[in-house]
């Protein structure tokens, strides 16, 4: 099969600044048009929003301001005559605008081939009833629900499902006008709130408590597939992954319920069709290996820049090049400018997702976290244990948060009820709710978390106990000859206390506060104090670097991460 004679590509962007789009998608975007500009084709962007890296000058050769909508993309079609468009690279508006010119004839007329992911591969995924009919075909478990257009089409399939249900709003972003509906009163006002963002509305059984886990997947058009990356979210089902923390690679998979999920995707991505990259994502119950498909998004998603900057593989940039129609097998990794695109990547390293938001700047806000989206941005935390990978975050999320523990004193009237409603601190009521006394048994019963993870989150309780009880510590190192201070900080209770607590993520002046130095010295002496102590101990941290192939290419790497172990 040879390759496609392309010469100029459109492209279409994400739209303007909102919640769902965006800046979510200007990494895939900007990949995308490296790739074309690599191959020497002329590109076309359109995308309104000027605050994006692909609407700068020089990413693009030609970018039009205007809005991601069908009437506006035909007549850029019209005058630039482009040979293909890419639809896969703007999250759900490119997408919807690009299946609305295809149903209006509108590529057909100007002779402008999809390029990647086949127009029909991306209707059988957003529309949910082809959706469960072509997973059907091959025997895939996908969530029982019903596809309604009228709010008495809505309330006959709840209750012939039976509460819980949880309504999603059709060809929506970032879950709009979705929700959880335990009754008929709040059926009815979800319902209205769903139909004011699609004219179709999707009823479907609840699965809350179930293990929410993704895969990023990438097929070719020879049919070779492979899985980039998987990702498990640290809450349960019930809240958008964009509100969720996420973990790369998954922690509480067995090596079974991995390899089968990982069967699964790629069945399901071969079945479809898909060229390029998808995520698929499941809901997972923690007590079997029971699953059903969420969804599959058959384009880049938020998820795919996670995945991209976690595993080093330039998800986008190889999915651009298989549309044009390489093979993985044809690609080299732009990072490692020497292994093939065809290799799955692995990680001996944690990535941890976090999402943030602004909800304080609003009054009368609801801050409870459910299947709608209200997370403005997040952050990406690198490290070799999910404790410290978690912490790193915690400091980077903006809100004055030194890690999971020894933050300001949070208040929070009814700890049983923020553990079992989850709002945008719900991490941080974890961690005083283990501080009082809550079992891992009891917050796992409130809160559905995988009890790995509580496990994990009580170590870093423990060590913060530990450190508590070497309060001394600050008032002997001003008594004692630095000599004898030196060799008492190596004895090997105090030695291998401090090494646990940063190889489990604690900053500097969280170790201060804890051994309380802040109430002897100023904020900032009381971290340099601890900093001066590692040193004693020849505690520094070690610069590692994603895909250490790429260590040759220094130039060509973007992601380094600072670890202890």
């Amino acid at each position: 099969m040879e390759k496609k004679e392309i010469k100029k590509v459109l492209l279409l962007g994400s739209g303007a600044l909102k919640i769902g789009q965006a800046g979510e998608f200007d990494y895939s975007g900007a990949q995308a048009l490296k790739a074309l500009k690599e191959e020497g084709i002329h590109s076309v962007l359109i995308n309104p929003n000027i605050a994006t890296v692909q609407t700068s000058k020089g990413v693009a050769d030609t970018v039009y301001f205007q809005p991601v909508k069908a009437e506006f993309v035909e007549r850029v079609i019209e005058k630039e005559r482009p040979d293909g468009i890419l639809l896969s690279f703007g999250g759900q508006t490119a997408l919807n605008c690009g299946v609305e010119l295809y149903e209006k004839g509108v590529l057909e007329k100007y002779g402008v081939e999809v390029l990647g992911t086949p127009v029909q591969a991306i209707i059988d995924t957003e529309d949910r009833d082809l959706f469960v009919k072509r997973l059907d075909e091959i025997g895939v478990k996908t969530i029982k629900s019903e596809a309604c257009s009228t709010v008495e089409e809505v309330q006959k399939a709840a209750h012939e499902l039976g509460f819980p249900v949880i309504l999603r709003a059709a060809y929506a972003l970032g879950g709009l006008g979705s929700g959880f509906c335990d009754n008929e009163e709040e059926l009815l006002a979800q319902a209205e709130e769903a139909f004011s963002f699609s004219p179709q509305v999707l009823v479907e059984k609840s699965l809350k408590g179930w293990k929410e886990i993704e895969y990023e997947v990438v097929r070719d058009r020879y049919d070779n597939c492979i899985t980039v990356c998987n990702m498990e979210n640290f809450d349960p089902l019930g809240i958008h992954t964009g509100e969720s923390i996420v973990v790369a690679p998954s922690q509480t998979l067995t090596n079974s319920e991995y390899h089968k999920l990982r069967a699964l995707a790629i069945k399901i991505i071969r079945h479809i069709g898909i060229v390029g990259e998808c995520n698929v994502q499941y809901a997972l119950d923690p007590n079997s290996e029971d699953y059903r498909v969420i969804e599959v998004n058959a384009r880049l998603s938020r998820s795919s820049a996670l995945a991209s900057k976690a595993t080093g593989y330039p998800l986008a940039f190889v999915a651009a090049k298989l549309g044009l129609g390489y093979g993985l097998f044809d690609l080299k990794n732009s990072v490692t400018k020497t292994t093939s695109a065809f290799f799955e990547p692995a990680l001996d390293y944690v990535v941890v997702k976090i999402p943030r938001w602004d909800l304080t700047k609003f009054q009368g806000v609801k801050r409870q976290l459910g299947s709608s989206m209200k997370s403005v941005g997040e952050v990406m935390a690198i490290g070799r244990t999910f404790e410290e990978a978690l912490q790193k975050g915690l400091r980077m999320i903006g809100q004055g948060m030194h890690g999971f523990v020894e933050n300001h004193a949070i208040k929070i009237p009814d700890i049983e009820k923020s553990l079992h409603e989850p709002t945008d601190m719900r991490i941080f009521v974890v961690s005083k709710a283990l501080k009082i006394g809550y079992t891992i048994e009891q917050i796992h019963q409130l809160t559905m978390i995988d009890r790995w993870f509580l496990q994990k989150l009580k170590h870093i309780v423990d060590i913060d106990q530990q450190l508590k009880e070497y309060t001394h510590l600050s008032e002997i190192s001003e008594f004692m000859e630095p000599s004898e201070f030196k060799e008492y900080l190596q004895s090997p209770e105090v030695a291998l206390l401090l090494r646990a607590a940063k190889v489990y993520g604690f900053s500097d002046f969280q170790i201060a506060r804890a051994i309380g130095l802040e109430n002897r010295m100023k904020m900032e002496q009381a971290g340099l104090t601890i900093r001066k102590w590692r040193k004693m101990l020849g505690l520094v941290p070690t610069v590692n670097q994603i895909d250490t192939l790429a260590a040759e290419y220094p130039a060509q790497t973007n992601y380094l991460y600072l670890s202890y172990l």
